[in-house]
């Protein structure tokens, strides 16, 4: 199996271990993630304006380039999905729009790409039974508390991805590499990534919220596919630490480097160390290294 791959911007830069893991999980997984060729950024945001067009141009040009190359695009970062994902229904559906994108672009497009999320893939095309049979490292024990965030959800008559109150896909994928799932009331919610610059002191609280919800309901890490959740949930420890007394800290780990511990994948291909906090001495506690 071959499916065309947006990495997007930030997996080339502060996201490499969600990106690495990415690739290294589908070649031990039988599949091919091919690049999409000379990829641009896709805005980040969808625009809330429904005039703005100029901001639909560059997830446009993405899926015109992705049908020129192929018929399925996947990508791993969540935003990048949600901006992709939505711009194609949008093009699919509005034909004014799509006819002055088009010319924008200088590009015929009409919306006939399938857009999927990594997790997607190995849901629907490889199987999360598939995946169970390829596990060589045992992470029974670990418990893990899924974080879907905002952008794989919401708007969910757009996303079209899972349940948009009680979405099971992130458990389901947890349980087939024999991870522990645990539910917490916070993991539909907004990590407050967007206000990181505006509101700082925001953001670190929708973490801490986040953080300690999970700590609460018996998590050992958190695992997210985006990398703004990444960052926000990450980065912000040391800040919630000494806003917040009862804060111990947690991992925050990419669901591609639970998924390479799990198929074996040597630890140096997983880029542990670009984790803020280090999840290795949970693993080595839990004798995963």
């Amino acid at each position: 199996m071959e499916f065309l791959y947006f990495p997007g911007c930030t997996l080339y830069t502060k996201a490499k271990n969600l990106d690495e893991a990415g690739r290294e999980c589908a070649k031990a997984l039988g599949f091919e993630l091919k690049e999409l060729s000379n990829w641009t950024c896709c805005g980040a945001a969808f625009p809330l304006a429904k005039d703005n067009i100029m901001a639909l141009a560059p997830p446009a040009r993405i899926l015109a380039k992705a049908k020129e190359e192929g018929s399925t695009l996947t990508t791993l970062c969540s935003v990048c999905f949600n901006v992709i994902k939505r711009t194609n229904r949008l093009i699919q559906e509005d034909e004014e729009k799509r006819e002055k994108i088009n010319t924008f672009i200088e590009m015929d497009y009409q919306g006939d790409v399938r857009v999927l999320h990594y997790l997607e893939i190995l849901k629907r095309e490889v199987g999360f039974e598939s995946i169970r049979g390829a596990v060589k490292r045992d992470l029974q024990g670990l418990k893990v508390a899924p974080f879907y965030g905002c952008m794989l959800l919401r708007p969910a008559e757009e996303m079209e991805f899972d349940d948009k109150e009680a979405p099971t896909i992130f458990e389901e994928f947890l349980e087939s590499i024999a991870c522990e799932p645990v539910d917490f009331p916070y993991k539909i919610e907004c990590c407050g990534a967007f206000q990181s610059v505006g509101a700082p002191e925001v953001a670190t609280e929708c973490a801490y919220a986040i953080l300690i919800s999970a700590l609460r309901n018996g998590a050992e890490a958190v695992t997210t596919t985006c990398p703004l959740c990444q960052f926000n949930l990450d980065s912000k420890q040391k800040e919630i630490r000494e806003r917040h007394n009862d804060f111990p800290g947690i991992p925050i780990i990419y669901f591609t480097q639970l998924l390479g511990l799990a198929l074996g994948l040597p630890v140096e291909k997983l880029e542990f160390h670009r984790n803020d906090v280090d999840p290795r001495p949970l693993l080595e506690k839990k004798g995963l290294l």
